[in-house]
């Protein structure tokens, strides 16, 4: 495995991610029992976005980058994206963290002295910055492993309530079918959990066939997300989330944080943002 989550750190497509699983994670903050996130493809942690990797890309520029004023979007996002903004931190003038918060940082940053989370990761050296990033948090088991072996181990939690995050690289010519398979032996095990599928929208008959296997597995409530930024520059352009099993006002406040970032991320013509069941209501 090659990929350096460093290069691509707080692109577009991470605020799309981060955006959306911090209002899940609020969601699950709401009740006082406890719950337990398992992020099946962990990377680092955080990254520096001052580091050669992002520098030589740039992409932080055109994601988090624009976040750095928000006084001209309406009350609502400002209330929906202010647990986002909190886990950035202060930003510089560029619109840039200290640190840009992968996923596990803002699982941490909102889970509560209740609650558990168990970040997997199969590349050696992302593993031992994640282990050194969470090793003092006796609420977070890192564990070397590759992370669909991981998520059929750890289902279902002990606490019962809970997110699966499942983000990987997209390296494997089969990730879409590995991603599924994956997915559904642990929602076989744990059918009430809410489950994160992020992808990259680079074949639309990869998607496609992705999306028709979600439908037709019978699962009764699917949500399909997606943030294009336009253009015709190289690269990734568009990407998407799977939440199966989202809570109830979560659909209203995606769409609401996806026609904001739609508009504040564009990098050309044809950007746009969609919001649509797969199975469900």
């Amino acid at each position: 495995m090659n990929y350096r989550h460093g290069f691509h750190a707080g692109n577009f497509a991470d605020v799309f991610k981060h955006a959306l699983l911090v209002r899940l994670l609020v969601y699950l903050s709401r009740k006082e029992t406890p719950f337990r996130v398992i992020d099946t493809h962990a990377g680092e942690g955080a990254y520096d976005l001052s580091a050669d990797e992002a520098q030589r890309t740039g992409e932080w520029r055109g994601g988090v980058g624009r976040l750095a004023a928000l006084s001209d979007s309406s009350a609502e996002v400002r209330a929906l994206l202010a647990p986002y903004l909190d886990c950035l931190g202060p930003l510089d003038p560029e619109g840039r963290p200290a640190l840009y918060p992968g996923s596990p940082a803002i699982i941490q940053k909102l889970m509560r002295p209740q609650d558990r989370a168990i970040f997997c990761e199969l590349r050696p050296d992302a593993f031992a910055a994640l282990r050194r990033r969470f090793a003092r948090d006796a609420r977070i088991r890192s564990i070397h492993i590759d992370g669909y072996m991981g998520l059929g181990a750890y289902v279902p939690p002990k606490e019962r309530r809970g997110l699966v995050l499942i983000d990987p690289p997209f390296e494997r010519e089969d990730e879409f079918d590995a991603d599924f398979d994956a997915f559904m032996k642990a929602y076989a095990k744990w059918s009430f959990g809410i489950y994160a599928l992020w992808h990259p929208s680079k074949s639309e008959s990869d998607v496609r066939k992705f999306y028709d296997r979600l439908t037709g597995s019978g699962i009764r409530r699917i949500l399909r997300l997606s943030l294009s930024v336009g253009g015709s520059e190289e690269g990734l352009r568009s990407c998407g989330m799977v939440v199966v099993n989202p809570p109830f006002v979560f659909e209203r406040e995606a769409q609401t944080i996806l026609a904001f970032l739609a508009e504040r991320l564009a990098q050309g013509e044809n950007a746009g943002a969609q919001a649509a069941w797969l199975a469900g209501e």
